[in-house]
């Protein structure tokens, strides 16, 4: 029996306390999951590129017999097995990984080897930063204004990328992200009253222009 069979509350670390409610909880879209956090569509096209190469590489060397294609087979190979373990890597972090807001506090529950549960009381979310995608999915980074830090490796894969220095926990990949961002902006509003909400487009521009800032 694992940890999380003996929960007392899926996704959380114990019995929620008197007078607090759940307000949503979800997982990540393991596919999605799979793209965003373990960059398989990147890893496709480099092993794609290597495949390109040794093709041409054999082409000109000349191919008179199939042990001639040997570096293109095990170039595929290689591809497949990569891709098969990222993705399978994807389905077990998204398994393992139960998000829940409730009217108090925000919780991440995730970890496959090494089980573990983060509280982040709304009362010190300075800032939430929600990246959506066509298909409805998004991620959701929160910012933090507490002077306790978070690691992040610790966090990861639910870290925003790219913020080493003050690393920011992120619930990746969540279907029907506009919905859920949407709780979590009332939730905090009701805590913090003088807090205030910023239009989508303004917030994406924010956004991305603080990654650029944080990667340059």
């Amino acid at each position: 029996m694992t940890e999380y069979e003996m929960e007392p509350v899926p996704g959380l670390p114990g019995l929620l306390p008197k007078g607090e409610t759940i307000i949503w909880q979800g997982a990540p879209n393991w596919r999605v999951l799979a793209r965003t956090a373990f960059h398989t569509g990147t890893v496709a096209a480099y092993f794609a590129a290597l495949t390109v190469f040794a093709l041409g590489a054999a082409l000109w060397r000349g191919v008179e017999a199939p042990s001639d294609l040997a570096g293109v087979a095990i170039t595929i190979g290689g591809m497949i097995v990569g891709l098969a373990l990222l993705h399978l890597l994807a389905w077990a972090v998204a398994r393992s990984t139960i998000y829940t807001l409730t009217d108090r506090r925000v919780v991440l529950r995730f970890g496959v080897a090494l089980p573990k549960c983060i509280n982040l009381p709304l009362g010190i979310i300075g800032n939430v930063d929600l990246r959506q995608r066509a298909n409805g999915t998004g991620d959701l980074a929160i910012k933090l204004n507490s002077e306790q830090r978070l690691g992040y490796a610790a966090l990861w894969p639910h870290a925003r990328a790219w913020h080493y220095v003050e690393p920011q926990p992120m619930m990746r990949a969540v279907p029907d992200v506009d919905a859920v961002a949407t709780l979590l902006a009332r939730a905090c509003l009701s805590i913090q009253t003088d807090g205030r909400v910023v239009p989508i487009e303004a917030a994406a521009r924010r956004a991305q222009a603080e990654e650029q800032a944080v990667a340059a």
